[in-house]
This record gives C-alpha cells, structure tokens and sequence, in this order.
C-alpha cells in the first residue's frame, strides 16, 4: 500500500511506535478541540461569575446528547475509508467521501434547526435552575448555530484520520483554537456579551476548522480528494456508513442521556453544585480526550488490517491500544486527582465550587484506566464491522448502572462523592460484558478472513 507524506502504513511494520505517531497529534486535537469549550468556562467563571459557569455547563450534557448521534456515524465513514484505502479500492474511497461530506452537511443543517427550537424545552426538562435557565438557553441557541460547521469539521476529519493522517487536523484546531481565545477574551472581558460572547467565538472557530479541513481534502491527490461538483449520498455507502456508525451515534447518545440524567442530580444541589461539577467534568473531559485517541487508533488501524486478513496483527493492535490507554489514563488521572485544587483555580476562584469540584474528582481521576478499556474493546469490534451487540452491552452496563445508582442508592445517601461512584462500577460492569462480546466476534471474524484466504 503506497502511503503519502501524512499517512501511516497501518498494515505492515511495527505497531506501538505508529499508533503513537497516529494517537499523539488525535489526542492534541481533542484536547484543543475541549479547550473551545473550557475557554467559554474559564473566561465566564472568572469575569461573569458563578451563575455564567453554571449556565455554560448545564447545556454541556444537552449538546452531547443532540450532536453524538451524527459524531458517532462518522466512526462509520472512518471505518469505510479505512477499509476502502487499505485494499486500495479507489474508486470505492472517493464515493464513500463523498457521500459522508454530504451527509455532514445536511446533519449539521439539521442539527441547528432542531436545536434552535428545542433548547428552552430541554433545558427545562432537566430542571436547570430559573436563575440560569436564560443564559443557558442563549448559549445553546447560538452554538447549535455552528453545527453545520461542526459537522463538516468531524467528518472531514474523520476520513484523513482514516489513512492516518492527525498532524494535519491538529494544525487546522490550533488556528481554530486561538481564534476561539482571542474572540472570546474580546467579547466578553472588551465588548460584555456575557454567554453569548463565548457563544459565538466558540461558532466562529468551528466555522475556520471546517474551512480548513474542507481545503485540505480539496487539495488532496489521493483517493480521498474532495470536489464540491460530486457531493451526493450513495445509498450503497451510505448504508455502510450506518451500520457502523448508528450504532455507535445510539451508544454515545444514550450514555449521554444517562450523563444528563445524572446533570439533573447535580442540578439538585443548586448552582454551587452546577459549577463545581462544570469545572470538573471539563477535566474529566481531557482525559475521556487522551484515552478515545488511542480508541480511534484501534479502531482505524483494526479496519485496515482486517480489510487485507491480518488477523494476527488485528489482536496485536488491540494488547498494544490497552498497554497505551491504561499507561496515558493512569498518568493524567493520577495527576488529576493530586493536583485537583489547583487545576480547578484556573476555572474559578470560589472555594465552595472548588470543593464540589474536588469531590466529583476524588471517585473518578484515578480509576479512569477502566474507561480507556471500557471504549477500546468496542473500537476494535467496530472496526472488524461488528458495531449493534457492543452499542447494546455499553447501553446495558453504563447507562443501566448509573441508572440504577441514580434512583435506588443515591437518594439513600445524596453526596456528590456518593453520586459518582457510579461512574467506576458502570466502567468494571460494561467492560466485564464486552471481554465477553470480543471472544465471540473475534472468532467470526477468524472465520471470514479464512473464508476470503481460500
């Protein structure tokens, strides 16, 4: 397979030392790509108060809820163009581009009509406090503005990511990264638009990170070169697209779902409570960033290889992804957890968020290995093709644990601490379920790499 200057040959060669060169520029651009929204919670937490972070961070769970469902069908055109660019398959690759930057483009429209109108209503649902309700739901209204943006970002992104290119999209957030800064810090400390401001910087650089990317794909010589003129949905990829990506959008959807469950606990506590887990659950975004890296590794490089029937190397992938998420968790989660007080200064300088802060922290830095995990076993399985049975064992085990948790236990002791713990015991229950999963689809797929051999 004939690799250009920013791929990585998946298929053949060492292992570690390309799934670093691939995770290290995904985790840099996840973390930047984090950081539009930590810069919105630090720059209202420090010049609009505890009420703007709380607004701020209550629409967090919502959004995930909204845009997943799409993020989550571009792991289905990454695994395609993987496929397709691994077997050398070119014209395959081209119409499989094609149909999800067209897909991109009409979810992202979608996706900002549906939260223009059902903001409020959301919001309201789950119980956020009327003292924020209002910046809350300008903030949302705003951002959902941008989604055709986001889009187009995620799936472009997602197609370089399959031919191993994540040095390039790493460049493309930096730009939209200090553009972000700049725009926020003007319109809210220089122009006071409060939640609107970083609302609309955030919109500002997701529109400059989709420019970019959509360029970049333009210029390209390879397969996965973009013209405009060809934009259309084949239903034949598209269906493909789908049957990996559904499942997976319905995964990270429901467990987000099960996430705003839990927003509404916290919501419980009152607007301290909103900020102080706000702030920590940004950090615990950063490390979900640095171990889903590693997952997209397994995922595109288990694609590759068993579009050309390695399966050894398939199972050689998936030792080294668990060797690198459980050593990358287990130093971010521990520094987490020993310098949780002074990370979250950096979010605000209110002691009562701080310590709410450090006690959602306390129960969840340092077990964060089991996350990292939890995700890999279905990243793998996702890039052999298999993605229903893993999207309904991680429903099962995270989101009907928490589940359980939130009614039957923690109204018998209503602490934050007490709250999230269910966040370990659904990591152990669903990793427990998918092991099991793995075992039986690895030897399907065994079985069809022989078949193809003969």
């Amino acid at each position: 397979m004939k690799t250009g200057k920013y791929e990585i040959d998946m298929c053949n060669g060492t292992i570690m030392d390309k799934l670093i060169s691939f995770s290290l520029p995904l985790m840099a651009s996840s973390i930047l790509q984090l950081m539009f929204n930590a810069v919105d919670i630090i720059v209202v937490g420090r010049f609009s108060g505890s009420q703007a972070l709380a607004a701020v961070g209550s629409t967090t769970a919502l959004i995930n809820i909204f845009t997943n469902l799409f993020i989550g069908i571009s792991l289905g055109a990454n695994v395609l163009a993987a496929r397709y660019f691994a077997a050398g398959k070119d014209k395959e690759m081209s119409e499989a581009v094609h149909t999800a930057i067209a897909l991109a483009l009409i979810s992202g429209i979608l996706m900002a009509f549906i939260g223009l109108g059902a903001s409020r209503f959301a919001l309201e649902l789950m119980a956020t406090p009327d003292n924020v309700i209002d910046l809350s739901t300008v903030y949302m209204r705003i951002y959902f503005m941008g989604m055709p943006f986001f889009m187009l970002y995620n799936y472009g992104a997602a197609v370089l990511r399959a031919v191993g290119d994540t040095k390039r999209p790493l460049v493309f957030l930096i730009a939209a990264g200090l553009t972000n800064v700049v725009l926020d810090l003007l319109l809210v400390i220089v122009i006071p638009l409060n939640v609107a401001g970083v609302a609309i910087g955030t919109v500002a650089s997701q529109m400059i990170s989709s420019i970019l990317v959509l360029r970049c794909l333009y210029k390209s010589d390879s397969s996965y070169q973009l013209r405009f003129s060809k934009l259309r949905i084949k239903k034949l990829y598209l269906i493909r697209i789908f049957q990996v990506g559904i499942p997976a959008g319905i995964q990270s959807t429901v467990i987000n779902f099960s996430n705003a469950l839990l927003q509404s606990s916290v919501n419980s506590f009152g607007s301290t409570a909103m900020a102080g887990y706000t702030a920590a659950n940004n950090i615990l975004g950063f490390l979900y960033a640095a171990v889903n890296a590693v997952t997209q590794a397994c995922m595109s490089f288990t694609s590759q290889n068993f579009s050309v029937g390695k399966a050894k190397r398939m199972d050689r992938v998936l030792l080294d992804c668990i060797f690198l998420s459980v050593g990358v968790s287990a130093v971010l989660g521990i520094g987490a957890y020993v310098f949780g007080n002074q990370v979250l200064k950096i979010y605000t300088t209110d002691a009562d968020v701080i310590q709410c802060g450090l006690e959602i922290l306390s129960i969840t830095t340092v077990p964060y290995f089991l996350c990292g995990i939890m995700d890999l076993i279905p990243g793998a399985l996702r890039g052999t093709g298999h993605s229903a049975v893993p999207m309904v064992l991680s429903i099962i085990g995270t989101v009907g644990t928490r589940i359980l948790w939130i009614y039957l236990f923690f109204p018998q002791n209503r602490t934050l601490h007490f709250l999230f713990i269910s966040y370990p015991g659904s990591w152990i229950a669903t990793i427990l379920m998918q092991a099991v999963c793995y075992y039986f689809v690895r030897k399907k797929c065994l079985r069809q790499i022989q078949l193809s051999l003969k």
